[in-house]
């Protein structure tokens, strides 16, 4: 794999589609309908090193002529916290431009620097949602000194370059639902955007390099909804701690003890019904010590032979 593929696949669809020449002015021009002049050689990628950690590359800036445009994903979840995230990269960005220019911030002529605009493709459940969020909004005690505004892109019906990766997104979690995260989901995400003209040309023309970010989008899914599920037996543990204090001194400790089995045996019944796992991937997964495999295996009415519950298998859990 190239040095560029590596590159590609750490970041997300939302971040490698918006960062081609030509998708940045669709995105210009959707968002500037009266600059009829710009060109694709007017936007400059700026590059934004993760001010914030937090796994894959969502966000995204760059320049056309006196403007700087940032824009950042919310694939599910509306947040007013965004307007501090964008606080914080654009402070770093300000911070290149003025290292890229070697501009002096401390000679006594005014320097210049790009405009910002700043947007969030709001990409989840269709919700009411406001125009603008704005970094006030966050302040404990009123206005201050200091105001940013993040405005709201959503799916607007005009067929935009915004509005197609909007669908693109509502495609890939309806085929996901259907067939888990599997190679079937990919090969109707792309075929269903093919026959709707969704984001073409540009998925004929890097279809592989999508293909290689859709499998560790797929795989970061996975993982994160096995953390859920033991951050969920992690809660379990501690209340059953709990419990079992409450319970000796009241003598309910058996008691406790069945609730823990019935929560157990209900979160392997979700995990198994979700990821089409076997009784054993389930156990596995949340980490039940294997002395207890048999009585759960009993209980769910499975054996260790079965392969799955449902036509959506995915890869085995990392131990």
């Amino acid at each position: 794999m190239s040095d560029e593929m590596k590159h590609a696949v750490k970041d997300s669809v939302f971040s490698f589609f918006f960062s081609q020449p030509e998708n940045m002015h669709s995105l210009y021009q959707a968002l500037h309908p009266e600059d009829t002049t710009s060109t694709p050689e007017d936007c400059k990628l700026v590059t934004l090193e993760h001010v914030l950690i937090n796994g894959l590359t969502n966000d995204l800036g760059f320049t056309v002529r006196n403007r700087l445009i940032m824009l950042t994903e919310a694939q599910a979840k509306f947040s007013r916290n965004i307007t501090l995230r964008f606080l914080l990269y654009l402070a770093a960005s300000y911070k290149e431009y003025l290292d890229d220019h070697k501009l002096d911030l401390h000679a006594s002529k005014a320097i210049t620097i790009p405009r910002p605009e700043l947007y969030m493709i709001y990409a989840g459940a269709p919700r009411r949602l406001p125009q603008s969020v704005y970094l006030s909004e966050l302040f404990a005690d009123g206005p201050g000194g200091v105001e940013l505004e993040v405005k709201i892109l959503h799916f607007t019906g005009s067929g935009n370059v915004v509005d197609q990766y909007i669908e693109f997104c509502a495609i890939c979690d309806e085929q996901r639902k259907l067939y888990g995260y599997t190679r079937k989901a990919m090969e109707e995400i792309l075929r269903i955007c093919k026959e709707r003209n969704i984001l073409m040309p540009f998925l004929l023309t890097r279809e592989k390099e999508v293909r290689d970010i859709m499998v560790t989008l797929f795989d970061q899914d996975y993982l994160l909804e096995i953390h859920d599920y033991n951050l969920k037996k992690d809660y379990l543990a501690k209340g059953e701690r709990r419990g079992e204090k409450r319970g000796e001194k009241r003598g309910e400790k058996r008691g406790e003890k069945r609730g823990e089995k019935r929560a157990i045996l209900n979160s392997l019944q979700s995990l198994m019904f979700t990821t089409g796992w076997s009784v054993d991937q389930a156990l596995a997964a949340l980490k039940i010590p294997e002395s207890d495999w048999p009585m759960y295996r009993e209980r769910l009415g499975k054996s260790q032979a079965v392969v799955s519950v449902t036509p959506r298998r995915v890869s085995k859990p990392r131990k």
